[in-house]
């Protein structure tokens, strides 16, 4: 027992001997500052992280509505559109068939030969005669010449425009059908947003293509018409010219009338038995 108190008392010794050392806790603001900053910004980073998401769930859950199409859409609003044919006509003769094939195919060479062939052709006028013609009469048959010619001119030219506009139909026709199946396909490539904006285009482009074509037979309309103007003008001015002609010569007619009248009178001789 003794034995046991002077151990503990040596360690209370050694204990006591052995140096102690104090220590203080240090704080330091600047630091705290820096980073209550530091978790606002993460704070920020984090709420601008989670509206980003939401805007890109937003615009995917558009996206993939806007790419849905209604399943019976073909079903109820496909037409079906009046389609352009052949030209089909009787060739007794055998002088129509250039005319239907300038109309079904568009070619020149077709549209003269179909002129030629179906229409009466004039013939030219002996120089001979023409030249012994006074300068009216010149100028008048210069004019119907004038006139058939911008009639073949002209019927030639409508034949072409309205064949190239026909043999073109076949292919524009498979265009506009496969813009129709595309723009009612289920199939969400042909439903995204670049797609849609392809078809619109190419819908204008087909569209503008058409409004080309219409033009082209206007034009071809307005010189048929412009030709029979020029018929109508030239029978008007020829009537006025005769009229002009009368009063600038009716004096003399009636003065050259009157005396080969007379003359003929004076040559008559009167016998006393009445003959």
């Amino acid at each position: 027992m003794r034995a046991v108190r002077y151990c503990f008392f040596s360690f209370t010794l050694c204990l006591a001997v052995t140096p102690c050392y104090a220590q203080w806790a240090v704080f330091d603001a600047s630091n705290l500052a820096e980073a209550v900053k530091e978790f606002k910004q993460l704070q920020q980073v984090y709420t601008t992280a989670n509206q980003t998401r939401d805007q890109i769930i937003q615009a995917y859950n558009l996206a993939h509505y806007m790419a849905q199409m209604p399943q019976d859409l073909a079903q109820r609003y496909k037409a079906q559109f009046a389609m352009w044919t052949n030209l089909n006509a009787p060739n007794t003769y055998g002088n129509t068939s250039a005319w239907v094939n300038a109309l079904n195919t568009g070619l020149s060479q077709q549209s003269l030969a179909g002129y030629l062939a179906a229409v009466v052709q004039v013939n030219p006028y002996p120089q001979s005669g023409f030249g012994q013609l006074d300068p009216n009469t010149q100028a008048t048959i210069q004019n119907q010449y004038a006139t058939s010619d911008l009639a073949q001119g002209m019927t030639t030219g409508a034949l072409t425009t309205l064949g190239q506009v026909r043999s073109h139909s076949e292919s524009l026709t498979q265009q506009i059908s496969n813009l129709e199946r595309d723009s009612y396909s289920n199939d969400p490539n042909q439903q995204s947003e670049m797609a849609v904006l392809a078809k619109v285009n190419a819908a204008n482009l087909i569209q503008l293509h058409s409004q080309q074509d219409t033009n082209q037979l206007l034009s071809a309309g307005i010189q048929q018409q412009m030709v029979a103007q020029k018929q109508a003008i030239d029978a008007q001015n020829r009537t006025m010219n005769q009229a002009i002609y009368f009063l600038q010569n009716f004096a003399g007619t009636m003065q050259k009338i009157n005396n080969g009248v007379s003359q003929s009178i004076q040559s008559i001789s009167f016998s006393t038995g009445g003959h």
